[in-house]
């Protein structure tokens, strides 16, 4: 796995006009096929009363390192707006992201070359407006101990400075984003600091 990948720095959207259409280029980080497919789902329901909401993604797949691309016409001519939205994720080598183009047609035909033109610029202009960033790959990391230990293992956490929430039920539970290069030494220093009583889980995908 590559130490470190390109992707967008936030969520971020573009408005434009083409021949009285309006678009709307929609990018977010995704970390997941289920992220991406939340984001496609949520840009489809806001704007729900759009001609179409092509969508665009290149996220990790489930289980291993390789990428899963994806993308949909939705209703456009055959390779019209699809390829063309995520052709512009691969030639600007971004990952872990997903990009919906909403289209509000506007009684002008664009073409096959226009549309692809159109939906192109959509997904490029949102990524501008999000800018691009170099992220590390991480992984997940599930960890439950007793109360007793709770406060030992956000102490670690902490000073670490890994992001993780935490939920405190019966036990207590910590999700944690690790980069992947730091994950083995940090488990050994949960188990060290705890004296073994941690419950260490990993999640299936790195991102």
């Amino acid at each position: 796995m590559a130490e470190t990948y390109r992707t967008v720095g936030e969520r971020a959207r573009a408005d434009f006009e083409v021949k009285g259409s309006e678009f709307v280029g929609h990018v977010a980080p995704a970390e997941s096929v289920a992220a991406a497919e939340g984001f496609v789902d949520e840009v489809r329901e806001a704007y729900g009363d759009a001609t179409h909401n092509v969508p665009a993604y290149r996220v990790p797949a489930e289980g291993g390192d390789m990428l899963r691309e994806w993308a949909s016409d939705d209703g456009e001519p055959t390779g019209s707006a699809g390829k063309p939205a995520l052709n512009v994720l691969v030639q600007r080598d971004l990952r872990n992201v997903v990009a919906v183009v909403t289209r509000y047609y506007g009684g002008v035909n664009l073409g096959v070359g226009g549309l692809a033109r159109a939906y192109a610029r959509g997904v490029s202009d949102a990524v501008d407006a999000a800018g691009v960033v170099e992220e590390r790959p991480h992984e997940r990391l599930a960890i439950t101990v007793d109360y007793d230990d709770s406060g030992t293992v956000r102490g670690v956490l902490e000073s670490e400075g890994v992001d993780f929430e935490a939920a405190y039920e019966e036990r207590v539970s910590f999700a944690v984003r690790v980069p992947v290069a730091e994950a083995d030494a940090l488990r050994d220093r949960l188990r060290s600091a705890t004296g073994g009583r941690v419950e260490l889980g990993c999640g299936t995908d790195a991102y």
